[in-house]
């Protein structure tokens, strides 16, 4: 698999805040309380991007019923 014929399934912090729409040190303060679906890989802090997404949809959901 390579990242030029499939979407990666990981994104960066900095790629993940600007995807949410919200400032760096949030996003990393975000990722340190547990509240992004974060994976860490040799030093690295990377979002998962499926997680991610299905945490946005379970939250789009929650508001909906209310």
């Amino acid at each position: 698999m390579t990242t030029d014929s499939k979407e990666r399934l990981t994104m960066s912090v900095l790629e993940a805040a600007e995807a949410l729409g919200i400032g760096r040190n949030l996003a990393y303060d975000m990722c340190a309380q547990g509240k992004l679906p974060v994976v860490r890989l040799r030093g690295r802090i990377l979002v998962s991007r499926p997680a991610l997404e299905r945490m946005l949809a379970e939250a789009g959901q929650g508001a909906a019923t209310k």
